[in-house]
């Protein structure tokens, strides 16, 4: 198991962190970008109105083949999309690339839009219907179809990375986070947890897409709205801040400082790489998913359902993540410490022990790290390797903390003066990911209500259950092609059960081997994007030659 985990490690960090400065993948799927926006002639600005009038259900007709319409297509890709990604992603990114790294995320979404159009008309040109009527589409079609046999060992490759991918990351990893939210903040046990979302998920994904359109068509606006609201109060509240804090975020893009605590990279390369990399993983851009939901949208004309998939990393990125964005910014929660419980063993925080002394300890073997009414005094302690403030034994922040922690190999403990151990210790720390967005929505609401970062932990879980859903179907049409019809039912069956094991088990090579086979299907993708760029383009050039003013046209 030791060599596998290895193995998995290897892999993923080969393919989204090689070189460490700015990675291949990262650079591939820009490139792409770049090209493909020149090539349409800038198509995801010329032809953002379009795309607006026909998700209104101007040209809907429901005599077109397809399974639902052309809302709940863009809600069934933007269920998968909107979720962790637009709350810890774009905290991730300011966390290590600073501020400026939000703008290099606006520009991946800007060259992302055109990314979508062409795999989503791509994917509707090429769906296939299937023997009950309804249709299936996605890279793996149009690999096939639009490249020839030869190239079907490519489409099969991609459909193999697709069903794996959306069982773990799509699925289990959802799960897991969902679980462990609910386990710190309000302490119900992770089985009771999996247990009610997999049942949540069970009732939509087994009534296949129409369901899944039906619920997700109602959720994401539902979601969308609830936390975007959310944040628009915080910058009203704050809304001296706003203007500064978008200079800031223009500025540090061209010429990144590191915050006063250290926050930050401080360096070009690290900021610009860091906003991609978020960028692209919360808006999916080129890794293939999104075709497979919008090629159920009804439509006689692919270019219209393209045009519609080119509104998601607008949706995604340039309104939710810079939201968030906005809100991390403008609070000046990225760059200070935050009232918080801490594990003593979690492998966020890290400790040195500089000088050694005399006491007593638990385990002979342990390192001890001796503190005295809260501050260490024989070493350090940090958080996301930037140091704790005092740090205090109970959670009202009264009795600063004496005692010790001993550091094995195996973890780090937390002893009281009197023995007594401890799980959790209290103090100021630098915070990241979900904790930093949940932490500025705490401070951003305080002075409305209490209890702001809840706002956070209700998005998570509607926004990890709504991925969860719409990944499910991304997963089965993939088994389809590869297993045949029949095979839908029982993937959905495990689908589910696969859910609940996510919520209860540890996943740390889950989450890598996730990413390896998220990176293994942007990298087919992008090739049959590359090898099929001139078709998307005559289909385009076809469709904007003829009169779209009203709907029969």
């Amino acid at each position: 198991m030791d060599t596998f985990d290895f193995i998995i490690s290897w892999l993923e960090n080969l393919i989204w962190n090689t070189p460490e400065a700015f990675p291949a993948m990262v650079v591939v799927l820009l490139s792409f970008g770049v090209f493909i926006t020149f090539r349409l002639g800038f198509i995801q600005i010329r032809r953002f109105g379009h795309g607006l009038k026909v998700v209104t259900g101007f040209y809907d007709d429901p005599d077109d083949d397809g399974d639902i319409n052309h809302f709940q297509a863009l809600t069934t890709a933007l269920s998968a999309t909107v979720g962790i990604g637009n709350i810890a992603g774009v905290a991730l990114a300011i966390h290590y690339g600073g501020p400026g790294a939000l703008f290099w995320m606006w520009v991946t979404a800007i060259l992302g839009m055109a990314i979508k159009f062409t795999e989503v008309t791509l994917a509707q040109e090429y769906r296939s219907q299937n023997p009950d009527g309804t249709v299936s589409g996605g890279p793996m079609y149009y690999i096939e179809r639009g490249l020839g046999p030869n190239w079907k060992w490519l489409a099969f490759a991609f459909a193999i990375s697709a069903a794996i991918c959306a069982f773990l990351t799509g699925n289990a990893v959802q799960a897991n986070t969902v679980a462990d939210v609910m386990k710190t903040d309000f302490q119900i046990p992770t089985a009771i947890t999996g247990l009610i979302t997999a049942s949540l998920v069970a009732a939509v994904i087994l009534g296949g897409i129409k369901r899944i359109g039906k619920v997700t068509s109602k959720l994401v606006p539902f979601m969308g709205i609830l936390y975007v609201a959310g944040a628009i109060i915080i910058l009203l509240l704050n809304y001296d801040a706003v203007l500064p804090s978008l200079w800031t975020i223009v500025s540090n893009a061209f010429n990144p400082q590191a915050g006063a605590l250290g926050v930050g990279s401080g360096a070009l390369i690290f900021t610009l790489s860091y906003g991609v990399q978020r960028g692209l993983f919360s808006n999916e851009a080129g890794q293939g998913s999104a075709p497979i939901a919008h090629s159920a949208a009804r439509t006689d004309e692919p270019v219209r359902e393209g045009v519609v998939a080119l509104l998601e990393p607008f949706i995604d990125t340039l309104i939710i993540c810079t939201m968030t964005g906005l809100v991390i910014v403008s609070t000046g929660s990225w760059d200070m410490q935050h009232k918080s419980a801490v594990d003593p063993s979690a492998d966020i925080v890290s400790y040195e022990v500089t000088t050694e002394m005399d006491g007593q300890k638990a385990n002979p073997d342990a390192r001890v790290l001796y503190f005295e009414n809260g501050l260490p005094e024989n070493g350090t302690m940090t958080h996301y390797s930037f140091p704790v403030d005092t740090m205090f034994a109970d959670g009202g922040y009264s009795q600063p903390f004496t005692g010790r922690v001993e550091i094995t190999e195996q973890g780090a403990m937390a002893y009281g003066e009197n023995g007594t151990q401890l799980t959790s210790l209290y103090g100021g720390v630098v915070q990241n990911g979900a904790p930093l967005t949940s932490a500025a929505f705490e401070k951003g609401l305080n002075p409305l209500f209490p209890g702001g970062g809840y706002l956070v932990t209700f998005a998570v879980l509607l926004f990890a259950i709504s991925t969860s859903i719409s990944w499910s179907y991304y997963g089965d049409r993939a088994a389809q092609y590869l297993f045949g019809f029949k095979s839908i039912f029982w993937y959905r069956l495990a689908f589910v059960g696969m859910h609940f094991l996510g919520a209860v088990a540890t996943l740390t090579v889950v989450w890598n081997f996730g990413d390896v086979m998220l990176g293994l299907m942007a990298f087919f993708n992008i090739v049959a994007l590359f090898a099929l760029s001139g078709v998307a383009y005559k289909i385009t050039k076809t469709y904007f030659s003829k009169d779209h003013e009203t709907p029969e046209s």
